[in-house]
């Protein structure tokens, strides 16, 4: 291996390691009270090394943010409805134990520090779940008039909601259960009778085996 090879993998498990740093200290502390040297101290490194790859813990922020949804991935294929059970369900239980998704969630109300009102997470998890709608639409799952860019914004109010009374009443710890609920009482308002008993919940759904 290279020296230049070499020097780039060093540069990714620096970034990875300020990454997880930072989202273990915004998990814990929120972003307001959140330092730039907790974070570089927590990741073994200087503060040097912290400005090297960000120049502020807004830039963190922002980079744990925009990675949410590329770390819900169902276990279990799937597409249209059963699809977007599965992604709140897969969140739903990984954020129990993944730093960057409890990171995310404790920045939802400090959003508006380091984000612009058009990327906050709450958009773009409209339109990760707005597509699968789509799809749903597409495939006869949804009752006519269901509006797939109003349900998601519904179903991620929703999660937001229960997510926070989670983490108060339990430390995340019955978040899948509320996210099962949601779905079972929003189903048969939104999905045909067919589509809807067709929707399979629990752990398999969206914890790893």
């Amino acid at each position: 291996m290279g020296v230049r090879a070499v020097k780039q993998e060093r540069a990714v498990r620096t970034r990875a390691a300020l990454i997880h740093a930072a989202a273990e200290v915004f998990a814990e502390s929120g972003f307001s009270r959140a330092s730039v040297t907790q974070i570089a101290e927590r990741a073994g490194l200087t503060l040097g090394a912290m400005y090297f790859h960000f120049r502020s813990k807004e830039m963190l922020a922002r980079e744990i943010v925009a990675s949410q949804p590329d770390l819900v991935v169902p276990p279990l294929e799937s597409e249209g409805l059963q699809r977007a059970v599965d992604l709140t369900l897969t969140w739903a239980y990984r954020l129990r134990d993944d730093p960057v998704l409890l990171a995310g969630a404790r920045l939802v109300m400090d959003q508006e520090l380091f984000l612009e009102r058009s990327e906050n997470s709450h958009k773009q998890w409209t339109k990760v779940l707005r597509e699968e709608f789509e799809v749903a639409r597409r495939r006869r799952e949804l009752r006519a008039g269901a509006d797939p860019e109003g349900l998601a914004r519904l179903l991620v109010n929703a999660c937001t909601g229960a997510q926070m009374h989670a983490r108060l009443e339990s430390d995340h710890l019955d978040l899948p259960y509320r996210v099962e609920e949601i779905w079972r009482f929003l189903l048969p308002s939104v999905a045909t009778p067919s589509a809807a008993q067709r929707i399979e919940f629990g752990e398999a759904r969206g914890k790893a085996r």
